[in-house]
């Protein structure tokens, strides 16, 4: 099995008729199973139309309704995107994958918000997505750097995700899912949350986890690893330095008080027994050593 998605999941693009969300829906399809996997499009201003033969709606629930899609990926720009995930959490889906990027901080707080106690899973925003190798893949990932395997790879970082892959693959090791979280300071899933699903899936053996400076997720994560995890994890933490007295990453790789260091970050996973590297061009090598 694989977390999250698989070659029975049915996807519906909002924004589907922009060039990013058309170009990036057209190579979803031409991955594996997409063209059985993607089935609607929304747009409010043209209903009725479609798009390289996918039906386009009005509205998240009337493609729901229509199609029986369950998930969503949303090519929205970023001053209407926090509502199209309002949308598609107001229509019920079981997961919203936002590849945008530059969402405003306000409207994320606002829409995170509102998804308490709703059932719908949120992967991002500022992501690039998620793929299950030689099933489907959901967002902008190059699908063709992706095989199916028994790895399981989550990352804060999509340029990092796609080099953990790349080394993976180098060494004969492919993937039951890779999920990049996106690195914005308000988002979806964190890794506490993709590590459970990893946890509880029978054809993972082995995690990949890349972190970044700022916040407390992966700290988090490590002390749940340390009691709960049953499989081996090794990480690495990407940060990057900036001008005299200050750390940049991502937009959500904030530094406040001393916490969220690089350092701090690698200190609590080794505690916890993960092992970590600092050279992240070790991340595959790494996690071969430990199966």
């Amino acid at each position: 099995m694989s977390i999250l998605i698989n070659q029975s999941t049915r996807v519906m693009t909002q924004g589907i008729t922009g060039k990013t969300g058309q170009f990036h829906t057209r190579t979803c399809r031409e991955y594996a199973n997409g063209k059985l996997c993607f089935v609607a499009g929304v747009n409010p201003r043209k209903p009725g139309e479609d798009v390289e033969g996918i039906p386009v709606f009005a509205t998240v629930k009337e493609a729901k309704q229509q199609t029986g899609a369950t998930v969503s990926v949303i090519y929205v720009p970023p001053p209407f995107a926090a509502a199209a995930i309002d949308e598609a959490v107001e229509a019920e889906l079981d997961l919203v994958i936002c590849i945008t990027e530059g969402i405003p901080v306000r409207d994320m707080i606002r829409t995170r918000y509102k998804m308490q106690s709703k059932k719908t899973r949120l992967v991002g925003p500022n992501c690039p997505g998620i793929i299950t190798p030689d099933e489907i893949k959901i967002g902008i990932m190059p699908g063709y750097i992706h095989k199916k395997g028994r790895i399981g790879v989550v990352s804060r970082s999509g340029t990092l995700t796609y080099e953990a892959v790349a080394q993976l693959m180098a060494l004969g090791l492919g993937q039951s899912t890779c999920i990049g979280i996106g690195g914005d300071p308000v988002n979806g899933l964190k890794h506490l949350d993709v590590l459970k699903l990893f946890n509880d899936d029978d054809e993972t053996d082995a995690v990949l986890m890349v972190g970044e400076i700022g916040g407390s997720d992966e700290e988090d994560c490590a002390l749940w690893v340390k009691d709960h995890m049953r499989k081996p994890v090794v990480g690495f933490i990407a940060g990057v330095t900036a001008p005299p007295g200050k750390r940049m990453g991502h937009a959500g790789a904030i530094i406040s008080g001393g916490k969220g260091t690089a350092q701090e970050k690698l200190e609590v996973l080794e505690s916890c027994g993960i092992q970590v590297t600092r050279n992240p061009a070790e991340m595959g090598k790494l996690l071969k050593s430990v199966l």
